[in-house]
């Protein structure tokens, strides 16, 4: 079969996944990431139908219940802690998945398992990203941050929900394709606190007035995760840059007075940590591709974290791009050796 030259932009679990597959199909692959190493950071994320098909299909499931989070399930309390309603995983294997499914498992873990699985046959370069490219007959000519130069059959934005690729493809005076959940946001970190005795691995969800939402997780016995969200009119959020320290400055205000664990959250929160905030929102574009520059994952349908579906999309996403180039490519091959059959080597 024909090689094809392909560039991956952004080294996150969509990237890395079409990574697995292209480079199995036997194409030259070359996944670029911003960040100076494989990023390892990120909460709780899961599997869902037939994400969890492509995963076995992958030969990757061993890999992925070795990294597994142990949450059993999840818990809504009042302000005083008391338990309101329980949903336990359901581990059977049957029938519908509750909150906690069977496939918990943290974002960087799920990166590493892609990133091992696929490394010795897809080229890793970290610390670079693409300044500019141009179409050009049957290829795209990439310019990097660097000055350097190459040329590839295929591009690929795997860049996330704020995709630099996205843009670019869509060209200057379009508008993006991100459409904001208006008001709605969530900060995402890690605090320090050691497991009790007794205590469950049971993600606990307290609701309190004004729009306002927490839930801690816990996959370590020495951290907790905390996802605090609300939904506000703030200008001031909505105009302050993400990881300006006036974010944690105007949730802390937002979330003052709200019941339950909040004191204890909000002072871990103005520590130095792994703080993000993400502004809600989904991604939705008439096309995914234009001409030999694609999209994938986040980039071209993230559908908001609020419905716990990105990770299955971008599995499903990545799945189904590689195999429709799969096709395509088996097609041209057929062409090719009836033409002239002494001329392709399999």
């Amino acid at each position: 079969m024909p090689r094809m030259k392909v560039l991956i932009s952004g080294a996150g679990i969509a990237g890395n996944a079409l990574a697995f597959w292209l480079s199995k199909l036997g194409h030259d692959v070359t996944v670029i990431e911003r960040f100076p190493a494989l990023r390892s950071t990120g909460l709780q994320i899961d599997l869902r139908g037939y994400g969890i098909s492509v995963l076995k299909h992958m030969g990757l499931e061993k890999e992925f219940r070795a990294c597994a989070a142990p949450e059993q399930g999840m818990q809504v309390v009042s302000s005083s802690g008391r338990r309101w309603a329980y949903f336990p995983a359901n581990k059977s294997g049957k029938g519908m998945q509750a909150f906690t499914t069977e496939y918990e498992i943290m974002r960087g873990d799920l990166c590493r398992i892609l990133y091992d699985a696929s490394r010795q046959r897809a080229n890793y370069v970290f610390g670079t990203s693409i300044e500019c490219f141009k179409q050009s007959g049957g290829a795209v000519e990439v310019r990097f941050v660097d000055g350097s130069t190459d040329q590839y059959d295929l591009v690929v934005g795997a860049d996330g929900l704020w995709s630099k690729t996205r843009k670019m493809m869509l060209g200057t005076g379009t508008k993006d394709a991100f459409h904001p959940l208006e008001g709605l946001y969530v900060g995402y970190f890690t605090m320090p606190a050691p497991v009790q005795e007794g205590e469950e691995y049971i993600a606990t969800q307290y609701l309190a007035t004004g729009g306002r939402a927490i839930m801690t997780r816990r996959s370590s016995p020495h951290a907790l995760q905390v996802y605090v969200s609300c939904k506000t009119d703030s200008k001031e959020l909505r105009d302050t840059k993400p990881g300006d320290v006036r974010e944690k400055e105007i949730l802390t205000e937002k979330f003052q007075g709200a019941g339950w664990r909040t004191d204890e959250i909000l002072k871990s929160l103005n520590t130095d940590n792994d703080f993000y905030l993400e502004r809600m929102g989904i991604v939705k574009l008439e096309n995914w591709s234009n001409g030999h520059l694609t999209l994938v994952g986040d980039a071209a349908y993230c559908p908001s974290a609020n419905t716990g579906m990105g990770t299955t999309s971008a599995f499903v996403g990545a799945y189904v791009l590689a195999g429709e180039i799969g096709r395509y490519y088996e097609a041209e091959a057929r062409i090719l050796l009836l033409r002239h059959p002494y001329s392709i080597r399999y």
